[in-house]
């Protein structure tokens, strides 16, 4: 076995691989069509937004993935962050290890009986809608594909983006990176969630309009977040956000657990075994584009 000393001495030797399992590292076109001997890609994880699907497919190569098996993690880590910023944490944190003790700095609220906003309503956002209505939040949800069978009872379904965020006291975002979802949380939208609401972030950074958050912090406009993942990963040294104390971020770690890590493991490495014994896997997300059915 050999050890790679980056991810990019690991890519240039992509040629060799008859299987990749893969987590953050981009497989765009380049790379994809020097992979010679690449069967499948499998995912360490659900999101595949730093993987060419429509190359892959051109090329033969099964592309799936892992969903629903760090839903838990990520929702906990949602539900964390919602906390986080509503009790201003991490300043209370820095406060005191600063030799403060000022406690009427750091009065917070309580989230009973606040309304959560659901944008998307997959795996993740169902794990996220049990914990909060366990612990008293009402919810909204968004989500123009998912069946009204499938919302929780006393959930308030809105037809509107804009609308999730006028209704509700926090908004978490739980879809994917694709074109329709690209900067669609905008200046209408945190308008809309007013100088009380805070925005949750544990989907994909590009989601969200890295401007248009910026000057909603600048100018009062909403009144705090909590963010796992951005547009730019790392976000670097200067990042103007850094400025904002009411700002909870996490370096893209919310569906990071050992739980979840050995279930994604395993997953993706069930998933390459399919593949070798000719099967394709139920997860497989380009049976179109490979112009075969899922096996199992």
């Amino acid at each position: 076995m050999d050890a790679y000393e980056s991810v990019a001495a690991a890519l240039d030797d992509i040629a060799r691989y008859d299987a990749a399992i893969v987590r953050v590292a981009a497989l765009d076109r380049e790379v994809i069509e020097r992979a010679d001997n690449l069967k499948v890609i499998a995912k360490h994880g659900s999101g595949l937004d730093n993987v060419d699907i429509e190359a892959a497919s051109e090329n033969g190569i099964v592309v799936c993935n892992t969903p629903g098996v760090n839903s838990r993690s990520v929702a906990e880590h949602a539900i964390a962050l919602q906390f986080a910023v509503r009790r201003n944490l991490a300043a209370a944190d820095r406060h005191v290890r600063a030799g403060g003790w000022d406690r009427s700095e750091f009065v917070g609220y309580e989230l009973q009986g606040n309304t959560l906003g659901l944008m998307g309503f997959g795996s993740i956002a169902h794990e996220t809608a049990t914990i909060a209505q366990g612990i008293g939040l009402d919810l909204a949800i968004y989500d123009p594909h998912s069946p009204e069978a499938d919302l929780p009872t006393g959930a308030e379904r809105v037809h509107e983006l804009t609308d999730l965020f006028a209704v509700s006291d926090a908004v978490s975002l739980h879809v994917p990176l694709v074109d329709g979802t690209y900067h669609a949380v905008s200046t209408e939208q945190f308008e809309a969630l007013g100088e009380h609401g805070i925005l949750i972030n544990t989907s994909r950074g590009g989601v969200v309009d890295k401007d248009a958050l910026l000057e909603a912090l600048d100018t009062d406009t909403i009144a705090g977040a909590g963010i796992d993942n951005f547009e730019d990963e790392p976000p670097g040294a200067n990042h103007p956000i850094y400025e904002h104390s009411e700002v909870i971020m996490t370096p893209h770690i919310a569906g990071v657990t050992y739980d979840a890590l050995e279930r994604m493991s395993r997953g993706a490495a069930a998933n390459v075994r399919a593949v070798y014994e000719g099967e394709l896997p139920a997860s497989t997300v380009n049976h179109d584009g490979l112009g075969r059915e899922a096996s199992r």
